[in-house]
């Protein structure tokens, strides 16, 4: 007898390799994910500039990325006695101009250079809601605590939904290695301060967006992680005690559906090992001279030293 509906997401024909090299863009859920990659010794790279939410402004950061434009003093505002960037999240903001342009422009130098010799692209969204920054009739990726009456929110229409996506994947397939795969998600995380009924539009708007646009590429598909909470995982106690974003038991969860789907075999064994080895670094001694952990010790270090073997890049 079942009791739940188990949502699978489709078996990949091209799978994760050891040595790929993977960049996600998007939601604090594709953080999560990537944590967990970068805990597996993947080559992986995350958001360069920072949690962003929607595809207009997630298209518009991989714009950048691909013109390798950097920002100027004109760019940014002053806020709080920090220089900041609607463009980006909180974690670039400083008291000074040059540290400011230095963080983001470095991170556009690392997307770039990373974006160029990526096998997979993941890219999150989490609303379609949007805000202009009245001043400067500016849609912005972030509001940095700036009062409300500075702003106007709106949800991004259809039409912009789609040519956001679309241009996003012409500018992926033109700048990453011949034949990316790109990989789209709706973050399950609800946006539940645009209310309830507003974030089932936003994600339904998002939802249907995407199957739009990947229609008409190769190369490109949908990851049910949404539907896999919503539907599969349909209790509160896979969430964390803010009722809205999804437990540790629940990312877990979905990365090892994702693994099932999109991992080799020697990927799968080379993640599952490297698990067990950080799990294994985490164990603390007060005795650092006992004879029972320096043979543990040596025996990590061996377990260690085989899985660097097996790839070129640098782990652990």
């Amino acid at each position: 007898m079942k009791f739940r509906t188990e949502v699978d997401i489709p078996k990949s024909e091209q799978k994760i390799e050891i040595e790929d090299k993977i960049f996600s863009i998007g939601s604090c859920f594709a953080s999560e994910m990537t944590d967990l990659l970068q805990q597996g010794q993947l080559q992986t790279l995350n958001n360069p500039f920072g949690t962003i939410f929607n595809p207009y402004s997630i298209h518009h950061e991989v714009k950048i990325l691909h013109d390798s434009a950097f920002y100027e003093e004109e760019d940014l505002i002053t806020y709080n006695d920090e220089y900041i960037s609607l463009d980006h999240h909180t974690s670039f903001d400083t008291r000074y101009i040059h540290q400011t342009l230095d963080k983001i422009n470095g991170a556009i130098v690392a997307g770039n250079a990373f974006l160029q010799e990526a096998d997979w692209v993941i890219v999150t969204y989490g609303s379609s809601f949007i805000y202009e920054f009245i001043p400067k009739k500016k849609l912005v990726a972030n509001c940095h605590k700036i009062p409300q009456k500075f702003f106007e929110k709106r949800l991004l229409s259809h039409q912009e939904l789609t040519a956001a996506i679309y241009n996003t994947i012409l500018d992926l397939k033109d700048i990453c290695k011949e034949g990316v795969q790109i990989l789209f998600t709706v973050s399950p995380v609800r946006h539940t301060k645009d209310g309830m009924v507003e974030n089932q539009l936003s994600k339904s708007k998002l939802i249907t967006a995407i199957h739009e646009s990947i229609s008409l590429f190769e190369d490109c598909h949908y990851l049910p992680v949404y539907e896999i909470l919503m539907d599969d995982l349909r209790d509160y106690r896979f969430y964390k005690e803010d009722m809205i974003h999804p437990s540790t038991q629940a990312v877990n969860y979905i990365f090892d559906k994702f693994g099932d789907a999109y991992f080799s075999n020697e990927t799968k064994d080379f993640i599952k090992e490297n698990f067990k080895i950080m799990k294994a670094l985490e164990h603390k001694t007060s005795d650092k001279k006992d004879p029972k952990f320096i043979e543990f010790k040596e025996k990590l270090d061996q377990r260690i030293e085989r899985q660097r073997e097996k790839v070129k890049h640098k782990i652990f």
